[in-house]
């Protein structure tokens, strides 16, 4: 206990830096909990230990995040700089900042001292104390938005195609967040269906998340924006355009209000994506016709049907 929290917890992720393996192992053992010991040993030692206690009340929360993980691994994203082929520093840098901010609260709840490393430890302090999905959801997006944020030079290096998707990923985590903790917000009338739709211990969280069906099993996506738009899946497509589209301004407004940071919303320009977007490319965001299945959702949802200058389409 001579190392305090944050000290430790950047030890643990240096440990896995380089072994996109190891990285999935150390998360994965974050949910153990002190009972697992994340907090003394190798990440590696992590797998398969019988949890104890509170640990089986965390674990759960996991699902979601490790089904994206395991994506991010598949894609190749989460490789060494040096590999053949090489990784994303963007995608290893958001990766090591939701690990890390994990790995610390762990140990602080093992008893490691010393002061936050930043504001969204106290988030996951709060998880650790009371697991429930609205806690969860604020401790991870606000890992997940303060690495957005420190590193768009990282994410204006990727291609065309790969910053559209970084755009998709944000405001969909964003809108799973709204879905248990301002269903209203993400589903107007619906909004009963929200904390089950939004729960990150349920499938329906994870298959939202994921793009698996969207982008390839390889880094970079190599082929023109449209192809992937146009393979979309249809449930997906038709959530994107008729429910979440109307509402992004006051989605990014919310979240910002919610986690604590309000340079979120610069992240939002009248109701288009602008993360690491250049001004040149902005004309293809842009709502196409509804189709009649699409209109009804929108409808039952209480999104406004109208033209804006957002979506995921392309001309």
């Amino acid at each position: 206990m001579s190392v305090d929290a944050a000290d430790f917890a950047a030890m643990q992720v240096a440990e896995v830096r380089d072994d996109p393996q190891g990285r999935v192992a150390l998360a994965q053992a974050t949910y153990h909990g002190p009972a697992g010991r994340v907090s003394g040993g190798s990440p590696r030692g992590a797998r398969g230990r019988r949890l104890r206690g509170g640990a089986r009340r965390h674990l759960p929360f996991g699902r979601a995040e490790m089904s994206f993980m395991r994506w991010e691994l598949r894609r190749g994203v989460l490789n060494p700089l040096h590999a053949d082929p090489p990784g994303s520093a963007w995608w290893r840098a958001l990766n090591e900042r939701l690990v890390r901010d994990g790995c610390e609260a762990v140990a602080r709840a093992d008893g490691r001292g010393g002061a936050p490393s930043s504001q969204a430890i106290e988030l996951w302090m709060r998880f650790v104390r009371e697991p429930t999905a609205r806690n969860w959801y604020r401790a991870h997006n606000a890992s997940i938005v303060a690495a957005y944020l420190e590193h768009v030079d990282l994410a204006e290096r990727e291609n065309r195609v790969e910053r559209f998707f970084l755009n998709v990923v944000l405001l969909r985590v964003l809108y799973a967040h709204a879905l248990v903790a301002a269903p209203r917000l993400a589903l107007g009338r619906t909004a009963p269906l929200g904390r089950a739709l939004g729960d990150p211990r349920l499938g329906m969280a994870g298959a939202f998340l994921s793009l698996e069906r969207v982008l390839p099993d390889r880094y970079p996506a190599p082929d023109r924006l449209d192809l992937y738009l146009e393979s979309e899946h249809r449930l997906g497509r038709m959530l994107d355009y008729a429910v979440i589209v109307p509402r992004l301004q006051a989605l990014y407004e919310w979240s910002a209000a919610e986690l604590g940071h309000p340079e979120l919303t610069g992240l939002i320009r009248a109701g288009s994506p602008v993360y690491a977007w250049r001004s040149a490319d902005r004309e293809v965001w842009r709502t196409p016709r509804l189709q009649r299945a699409a209109r009804a959702l929108a409808y039952l949802t209480g999104a406004r049907e109208r033209a804006v200058t957002n979506s995921f389409s392309t001309r």
